[in-house]
C-alpha cells in the first residue's frame, strides 16, 4: 500500500517520500516551484496524485518534474498524471522517452527496456535533456551512467535524489545490481565519482529502499570506499 512520509521538519521541510511498495517517488518545494521527482510505474498514477494531495498540492501545482533515469519503474504515470509541467531527463535517456531513439536491444538491460516501452505513455509535455553540472531551479545534476547511461542524480537544499545510482538494504547503500544495470562496472565508476564531487547532504533519497535521513552523505562515501 502506498504511504506518504514527510523526510524533513523545521525550516527544511517541504520534501515528501512516496513509498509506492516496489518503488519510491518524491515531492519536494523548491523556492516557489512544487517539484516531483520520478513518477513510478504506469499503475501508480493515482497513488502519486494521492501524495500531492496529501503534502498539500495539486496535480496541477506541479511545475517541474525530474527523473533520474529511463526505467518503466520511474516515468510509468507521467502520461497519465495530466499535468503541464516540464520533464528533466539524462541527455541519452530523454531521447527514449521522447521516442527518438530505443534501447540497446544487445545489452539484457536494454532488451528489458524494449519490452516495457509499450507501457510507457509518452507525457505530452516539453522533454529538457540534462547533462551533467546543469542547475535545475535548487539543483544541480550530475551525470552517473551505468544503471542508465543517462542516469542522473539531483543534490540540492542538503538532500541528494540517488534515483537507480545506488538502492538501501538493511541501512546501507548498495550500488545498483547486474541484473537492473546497463553496466555496472560504470555504476560502480559513477558512485566512486559523485562520492568525491558531490556536497556533503544529509538526507540520501533512493528510488528502491527506505530513505535514509540522517549523514547520507557520509553512507554513500563508506558505499565508494566498498566498491
Amino acid at each position: 500500500m502506498a504511504s506518504t512520509t514527510e523526510l524533513r521538519e523545521g525550516e527544511q521541510a517541504g520534501v515528501w517520500w512516496f513509498d509506492l511498495g516496489h518503488v519510491n517517488a518524491y515531492l519536494v518545494e523548491d523556492g516557489d516551484d512544487v517539484v516531483l521527482v520520478d513518477a513510478g510505474t504506469p499503475r501508480d498514477a493515482d497513488a502519486i496524485a494521492a501524495g500531492i494531495r496529501d503534502a498539500g498540492y495539486a496535480v496541477g501545482d506541479v511545475t517541474r518534474v525530474l527523473l533520474t533515469h529511463f526505467d518503466v519503474d520511474h516515468v510509468g504515470a507521467l502520461g497519465k498524471l495530466g499535468f503541464d509541467a516540464p520533464v528533466y531527463v539524462g541527455r541519452e535517456d530523454a531521447a527514449v522517452l521522447a521516442g527518438q531513439d530505443r534501447p540497446d536491444w544487445r545489452n539484457h538491460k536494454g532488451l528489458l527496456q524494449r519490452v516495457t516501452l509499450p507501457f510507457v505513455v509518452a507525457p505530452g509535455v516539453p522533454i529538457r535533456p540534462v547533462s551533467d553540472g546543469d542547475e535545475i531551479g535548487g539543483f544541480t545534476a550530475y551525470h552517473t551512467p551505468g544503471h542508465s547511461p543517462g542516469h542522473v542524480v539531483y543534490v540540492g537544499d542538503d538532500v541528494a535524489f540517488l534515483g537507480d545510482l545506488v538502492r538501501e538494504r538493511g541501512g546501507r547503500l548498495e550500488p545498483s545490481p547486474w541484473h537492473l544495470s546497463d553496466d555496472t562496472t560504470e555504476v560502480r565508476r559513477s558512485v566512486r565519482a559523485f562520492a568525491d564531487r558531490a556536497p556533503d547532504f544529509e538526507v540520501a533519497a533512493m528510488g528502491h529502499g527506505t530513505p535514509i535521513l540522517r549523514n547520507g552523505g557520509d553512507r554513500l562515501r563508506e558505499l565508494a570506499d566498498r566498491v
